[in-house]
């Protein structure tokens, strides 16, 4: 037998030959100065003293023409994130050359003016920058150990989305409804007709927008303002003036026990539900691939999924805001919810598999964060899960 041919390895490259072959990525020529920088990070608002970010989520119903404007977006956002991806990894892999966000925004330059990406001018340049930027995060999660490496988005399965900063959108503030106003996004004329479920603080201005489609074909968009905090009044024991405790304990056969012995019970929504889910993947299953009926079931599926995700949303917001107002002190064990849901091996396979499908039913990883940031959102402070100390008016500690 022949021996096989070794695969070329990656020569390691530096200094001016380096930067060389970065011109030739990005199409720049020779003669053309290239002005190296390093990559800028998102810019972070000052924020004022006893002020934090929230996050704002309305339901918006979109036209025609905005939902097929949004579409060519999520695409774009989609590609540009592709393609940014497809140049850092090509760099390494060949030449062991590391391209930046800085770089990857020059390569969206050139891909702009090129004849048959020029479709890309139909979608705002910031939103695709910020695209970029994202997936400048996901470098910078992967090289901190906290995630894998980075992933190309697949149409239908990455979630359709779309970040506009402040120069990518307009607002308009109702005078007649302190809180509420008039979106209009980049390279649309109509502004969004958003449902406003309750009014933003009066006053603010968004600092940036999210535009999200979630696979029942719902439109969202999530505001994040900058908003003074409230202190909320300290919480007394009857009868005494010690700061009112509580131990919180996470479970499955209730969701919820407290240190006094009260149990709340979680609606348990996926066995609710089902016999309902299985009877659509039956009948997913049955249907032909590619055909407009699949597609119709796949519908009826995500639009299932959805409403289950809204309850469960609904009544994890209910239970956290009421154990961070009625309590001074939270102590919370200080869960990994991502070990705990690690696959099983060999014969306790099946049985693991239930236990997982059981904690994510419960959404224990959903309700730490609820009070995580609820509790640190009341005065401004966050205290460590292993000390605390509690301080009349002051925020909810959790331990």
């Amino acid at each position: 037998m022949g021996k096989t041919a070794e695969e070329p390895k990656p020569t390691v490259v530096e200094g001016e030959e380096a930067q060389r072959i970065k011109r030739e990525l990005l199409g720049i020529g020779d003669r053309r100065k290239h002005h190296t920088r390093e990559a800028t990070r998102l810019k972070s608002h000052a924020k004022e003293p006893d002020t934090h970010h929230r996050l704002y989520r309305f339901r918006f119903y979109p036209t025609e023409e905005q939902a097929e404007q949004l579409g060519r977006t999520f695409g774009a956002c989609r590609w540009v994130y592709n393609e940014g991806l497809a140049l850092r990894s090509g760099a390494w892999e060949q030449h062991r050359v590391n391209v930046g966000f800085a770089e990857t925004c020059r390569a969206l330059t050139g891909w702009k003016r090129a004849e048959e990406t020029a479709w890309l001018r139909d979608v705002s340049s910031t939103v695709l920058q910020q695209s970029l930027r994202h997936l400048d995060q996901a470098y910078g999660r992967f090289f901190k150990g906290e995630a894998r490496y980075p992933k190309r988005k697949k149409k239908g399965r990455s979630r359709d989305a779309a970040t506009y900063v402040r120069t990518g959108f307009k607002w308009v503030e109702d005078p007649e409804r302190p809180g509420t106003g008039l979106i209009t996004l980049a390279k649309q004329s109509q502004p969004l007709d958003i449902r406003w479920s309750r009014a933003l603080p009066v006053g603010v201005v968004p600092v940036r927008l999210s535009v999200t489609r979630d696979r029942a074909g719902r439109y969202f968009v999530s505001t994040l303002v900058e908003e003074r905090i409230v202190p909320l009044p300290p919480v007394f024991v009857s009868g005494s003036r010690e700061p009112k405790a509580v131990g919180v304990d996470v479970g499955l056969a209730s969701l919820v026990t407290l240190d006094d012995g009260t149990k709340l019970d979680h609606p348990r929504l996926l066995k609710r539900y089902a016999e309902k889910l299985a009877r659509l993947q039956r009948e997913l299953h049955r249907k032909v691939k590619g055909s407009r009926n699949r597609g119709k079931v796949r519908q009826k599926i995500a639009r299932l999924y959805a409403l289950i995700g809204d309850v469960r949303r609904d009544m994890l917001d209910q239970l956290t805001t009421r154990l961070v107002h009625e309590n001074q002190v939270l102590v919370v064990e200080d869960l990994s919810v991502v070990t705990l849901m690690r696959a099983g091996r060999g014969k306790g396979r099946q049985r693991k598999a239930k236990l997982n499908q059981a904690i994510m039913d419960a959404s224990w990883g959903e309700l730490l964060r609820h009070l995580r940031y609820k509790a640190s959102g009341t005065a401004g402070r966050w205290w460590s899960s292993i000390v605390s100390f509690p301080r009349p008016g002051g925020a909810r500690p959790v331990m």
